[in-house]
């Protein structure tokens, strides 16, 4: 299973934990932290710029800072590169303990190649996939909230037509119910991706922006313990998951 967290921003996080910290807190849970920055210009965007190309970074994810108009196009991009980004790491793993640690596909023979390649992209189109958007609900992000939220509906149809079990959660930062509430989550894990859209009408734009705080409590609700129907998922997923393991076959 793939898990990321995906966090749309314009930066300079200004309550709590460095953001960045909790990023790298976010990576030793095998969680990937991807960055899209809807950053403003000056001074500001140069320090939200910074912050955010930082935090994915210590994440093991990869930022991009985009306009709002390439906010969809971005926000699929990442998803997808960073699915086929863990599996390649995977392959490669194993590949170095098949026939050595230096060793890369280039290095097998083209036909042996082109059947490791066809275990890759099925996995890619198969393998489980969970995705948190982290959202950005700070008062300099009102003016962008329109783009994140047409990026989320088509993030949704992309996702509908993998093969594989795609699992989507929402967060916003701050919570807009408690003051003290540093994010509040807007849908548990959830394959229906229908409801997604209406959930951005009750987001209410204000405040600072605890992005540290923010992905803290986003990681801990990843990381609490699977439920049974979880584990039946996983399970399930271990079925498409399983060609991974299978490339000694083709590595002779």
């Amino acid at each position: 299973m793939v898990q990321q967290i995906i966090v749309i921003t314009d930066g300079c996080s200004n309550v709590g934990v460095d953001p960045v910290t909790a990023a790298a807190l976010a990576r030793e849970e095998n969680i990937i932290v991807n960055v899209i920055g809807v950053v403003d210009e000056g001074d500001i965007g140069l320090r939200g710029t910074r912050e955010i190309e930082e935090m994915a970074a210590a994440g093991g994810g990869i930022s991009k800072i985009v306009q709002s108009k390439q906010l969809a196009r971005t926000v699929q991009m990442m998803t997808r590169k960073t699915v086929v980004n863990t599996i390649q790491q995977v392959v490669n793993e194993e590949l170095e303990q098949i026939i050595g640690s230096s060793a890369s596909l280039e290095d097998l023979h083209p036909d042996q190649r082109a059947k490791v390649v066809h275990v890759i992209e099925n996995l890619e189109e198969n393998i489980s996939l969970r995705v948190v958007l982290l959202v950005d609900a700070s008062a300099s992000m009102k003016p962008k909230i329109t783009a994140v939220e047409e990026a989320v509906h088509d993030l949704m149809l992309s996702l509908q037509a993998r093969e594989g079990r795609s699992e989507v959660s929402l967060f916003h930062f701050p919570g807009s119910k408690n003051k003290n509430d540093f994010a509040e989550k807007d849908l548990d894990w959830s394959t229906e991706f229908a409801i997604m859209k209406r959930l951005f009408y009750k987001i209410n734009m204000r405040g600072a922006t605890p992005t540290g705080p923010a992905l803290l409590k986003v990681i801990e609700y990843m990381s609490q313990k699977q439920s049974i129907n979880d584990i039946k998922v996983l399970d399930k997923a271990a079925e498409a998951d399983k060609e991974g393991a299978m490339l000694s076959d083709y590595i002779v």
